[in-house]
């Protein structure tokens, strides 16, 4: 897909437009210097698994720079490892990109480049800077040393260019097996910075490739195509994670020995699909990656407890995937206000998970809708009221914004009220019902319990109240202050629904410290979801799926991505009104 007139969208207008942080003032130097006259960025996830929150901060800078700068930012899909590459990742990709707000200028692939690179192989071997090598995989770990003892040549390293070119040739025509040899690039081994001792550029590997086929039995490594793939683009900043700034040498030393900017030879394959001309040299800058605690952010793990079945799957609304947390009722807005909040920095630190949340409070506080829901339900009957009574009351959808209107909500002799906004022997400082006390409903007046109706085992199945007809709304006696107001949904017209109580997935700030023997698995809440039966108004019951709203006095709710029917509603707790965590040992 091809999008070239198209921009990244817009940030949200709370975000301030200025903004300060170091890669964005090397941007605007770069400008001012003339060293760039435009801004050109790309996304270049693996398609090996799903994107995760850390990733939404990648998406964020990428596209977010672009469209300050007036540039464009590519989504480009580096398939160089066809045997952990799946199309599903691929269609997620793309889909979570656009969730979060952004678009593409191109869709790449560095599949796309395959016999660029190539080509630029055998211009390094004609150079004298790359050599076939035979050493297996574990002879070449015994050959590179330590960070304090220098590496040795490889014994095939001075073959001759000829040889080289016959024998990369092979490989590409798919004469060796797996393994057998690979390409290397002739740098020092003796260099202070591991990476740059003779690392590999090519290895051989008998795997279907998504997008080529069975044409490639050679396929590039990560260091060599990505740097290639944003000379190709005509990317201007590159930019990566902090792990990468050892690689930046590597990344400069194949862009500069390549030298595709002058190389019309190695961009005809481009022009021979119809890809535009870009080659330019491009500039690494690193930054922090995105690490909360409560999380565990590998792939490897994440796919490990997808596989053995310790989580629902990649969607599951406790797992840090992007296609998660947008099931749990997070939002883009949220999304990029937490990472505008975190901020860009060169300090790698774990972060409380509370910043994440208090971003969807605060974003969901403004756009969510208010209903009531009832979680732990217990019946209230109004016995002064007449059996058959109904009346509709009128609520506000949001206290502090008149835009979002009004909403009739049913009314009824009996009612469901939360089990624990009642109390027989209350506690100190108990403000809801009790035996003989009273208590706001809310919108509708003062109620008293007069009488608890228990069963055999001895628990409470109903309450019995009288409700002041002095006290409902528009009457004088609706001003009489009473120190509590509970929620309430009227028994005759709530719809039952599933609800899904979601909390952290893990019980310790850091479930990857092993230092006690332990593994994450060892972590791993077992209150992290719990699902009941309880009952909302019908106004909820009819929303749409990925509607979130505020359950009053409960906490911020989404109707589920898949389950969800207005007949059988099924809702996620996103988020509780505040931090039950932080009182927590």
């Amino acid at each position: 897909m091809s999008n070239d007139d198209a921009r990244p969208a817009a940030l949200p207008d709370d975000v301030a437009p200025e903004k300060r942080d170091f890669i964005r003032q090397i941007v605007r130097e770069d400008l001012a210097s003339g060293r760039h006259t435009s801004v050109k960025t790309r996304f270049p996830p693996e398609p090996n698994g799903y994107l995760h929150i850390g990733h939404a901060k990648a998406i964020c800078l990428d596209f977010g720079i672009a469209s300050e700068f007036d540039g464009v930012c590519n989504l480009r899909l580096d398939d160089t490892n066809p045997a952990k590459e799946d199309p599903e990742y691929v269609r997620a990709i793309q889909d979570d990109v656009r969730w979060l707000g952004f678009d593409w200028h191109d869709l790449r692939h560095a599949s796309d480049y395959f016999e660029v690179l190539y080509l630029a192989g055998e211009k390094l071997i004609r150079q004298g800077d790359a050599f076939v090598c035979d050493l297996t995989a574990e002879q070449v770990r015994e050959y590179r040393g330590t960070l304090t003892e220098p590496g040795r040549n490889s014994p095939y390293r001075d073959r001759s260019v000829e040889e080289n070119l016959d024998l990369f040739r092979r490989m590409r025509a798919g004469e060796f097996p797996d393994g057998a040899r690979t390409l290397r690039a002739k740098i020092d081994m003796a260099s202070g910075n591991i990476n740059l001792r003779d690392p590999a550029l090519y290895r051989i590997k008998h795997v279907e490739h998504q997008n080529t086929g069975n044409d490639w039995p050679i396929y590039p490594m990560y260091d060599y195509a990505h740097s290639l793939s944003d000379a190709v683009e005509g990317i201007t900043h590159s930019l990566c994670t902090l792990e990468f700034e050892d690689h930046r040498p590597l990344y400069d030393w194949c862009v500069d020995k390549v030298d595709l900017a002058n190389s019309p030879d190695l961009i005809a394959p481009l022009l021979a699909k119809g890809l535009p001309k870009e080659a330019s040299k491009p500039r690494q800058i690193e930054f922090s990656r995105l690490n909360f605690n409560y999380l565990v952010m590998s792939k490897r793990k994440l796919l490990a407890m997808v596989e053995d079945r310790l989580v629902d799957g990649w969607d599951d609304p406790r797992m840090p995937t992007l296609q998660g947390i947008r099931r749990r009722g997070y939002t883009p807005s949220a999304l990029r206000l937490m990472v505008d909040r975190v901020g860009i920095s060169k300090q790698n630190s774990l972060l409380d998970i509370s910043i994440l949340e208090g971003a969807l409070r605060e974003d969901l506080d403004a756009a969510a809708p208010r209903r009531m829901g009832v979680i732990d339900p217990v019946k209230l009957v109004l016995a002064n009221l007449p059996e058959d009574h109904e009346e509709s009351l009128t609520f506000s959808n949001h206290p502090k914004d008149e835009s979002f209107g009004q909403r009739s909500v049913p009314f009824s002799r009996e009612l469901w009220i939360e089990r624990e906004d009642f109390e027989e022997v209350p506690p100190k400082g108990f403000k809801r019902l009790t035996t003989g006390g009273e208590v706001r409903l809310r919108g509708a007046g003062i109620v008293r319990c007069d009488e608890v109706v228990k069963n055999d085992a001895g628990e409470i199945v109903e309450l019995r109240g009288w409700l002041d007809p002095e006290s409902r709304p528009g009457m004088a006696g609706a001003e009489r202050k009473i120190k509590g107001t509970i929620h309430w949904v009227s028994a005759k017209h709530a719809v039952a629904a599933e609800i899904r109580l979601y909390d952290r997935l893990f019980t310790v700030p850091n479930p990857d410290d092993e230092s006690e023997g332990k593994t994450y698995r060892d972590y791993m809440n077992p209150e992290s979801r719990r699902t009941v039966t309880g009952y909302v108004e019908p106004a909820a019951a009819s929303a749409a799926p990925e509607q979130s709203f505020q359950f009053e006095r409960t906490g911020y709710f989404v109707a589920d991505r898949y389950d969800h029917t207005p007949e059988r509603p099924v809702f996620n707790r996103s988020v509780t009104l505040r931090d039950t965590w932080a009182t927590k040992g």
